[in-house]
């Protein structure tokens, strides 16, 4: 089988990659940095460097694949994030109604089925749709939860400030999270067997957590028992955000989405076609690199 592979050196995609490769199958990934895929060239993968924003670069990309698997790699220079997010879902549309291909493994996310109010993930509905209108083509959207790696983002709040938080949480709020090596492992597994027809979806969770757990778990790994989750409003999040210097746009986007995830918007669906399992990866397994994080020595900047 011959398989293309978007975000190449990423840490969904190049597992995916490498699995592939193992099982005796041609791979190509697309990429933007040559020196970021020689790993997996070395492997015996052909490489394709150049843009998702190119629908004729990923034409030629995917030339010859019996199935893609697809993934919006992040943009923070974006000035239309949302629109940004969904052009590139019509490209891969384009690619693989230009190639004929048959089968597409897409990475989405929980809260996809929301046209607006879910900031990037909301782009991500796009994409759906663009793949969606494709006709005669089998395409698994596989929707994880909040992946545990964004909590390293609080890294600083923890240290500086002896807190950890965001604009959602609370005694009744569970987020639905999600490590990459279980996703991988999924979106491995839809492509090597691909057994899925017509267009449907699949969610992946790792655990399932109230905010309060969050904090106490994260807070024993890192020698703060004591840690609280603390919930800001909507404005705190978009101005701590800016403060960490994100575009305003990228904020503003992701303070939209923290909204979603508090109101329960973005997970509504979820809990009504929730898997049957939770993969393996748990929050006191991430809690270990949270700590390795938290316990790496400053850099000292020399001006």
């Amino acid at each position: 089988m011959k398989y293309t592979i978007i975000g190449g050196a990423g840490n969904i995609s190049k597992p995916v990659a490498e699995k592939l490769l193992d099982a005796g199958h041609q791979v190509t990934v697309i990429g933007r940095n040559a020196k970021n895929l020689e790993g997996l060239v070395a492997k015996g993968a052909k490489a394709a460097l150049g843009s998702v924003d190119d629908a004729d670069f990923l034409i030629k990309a995917f030339a010859g694949a019996d199935a893609v698997y697809t993934m919006v790699p992040p943009d923070y220079t974006a000035t239309d994030w949302k629109n940004s997010i969904g052009r590139k879902g019509k490209n891969y549309a384009t690619a693989i109604r230009a190639n004929n291909i048959k089968y597409v493994v897409n990475l989405s996310s929980i809260g996809a089925d929301m046209p607006e109010g879910a900031g990037p993930v909301s782009g991500l509905y796009r994409v759906e749709e663009a793949l969606n209108e494709l006709a005669g083509v089998h395409i698994k959207h596989l929707r994880p939860g909040y992946f545990f790696q964004n909590l390293l983002a609080n890294v600083g709040m923890v240290k500086n400030l002896n807190i950890i938080g965001s604009n959602f949480g609370g005694p009744d709020f569970k987020l639905v999270m999600v490590d990459p090596a279980d996703i991988a492992a999924i979106a491995t597994d839809e492509l090597l067997n691909l057994h899925f027809t017509g267009h449907s979806i699949r969610y992946i969770a790792s655990d399932e957590r109230t905010t309060d757990e969050i904090a106490k778990i994260i807070g024993a790994a890192i020698s703060k028992p004591a840690l609280p989750w603390v919930i800001f409003s909507d404005d705190q999040a978009l101005d701590g955000m800016l403060q960490a210097g994100l575009s305003h746009e990228v904020a503003k986007n992701y303070a939209e989405m923290g909204h979603a995830l508090r109101t329960g918007a973005m997970s509504a669906d979820y809990w009504k076609h929730r898997p049957a399992g939770l993969q393996k990866t748990k929050l006191e397994d991430f809690a270990k690199s949270f700590a390795a994080v938290y316990n790496m020595p400053e850099v000292a900047v020399h001006h």
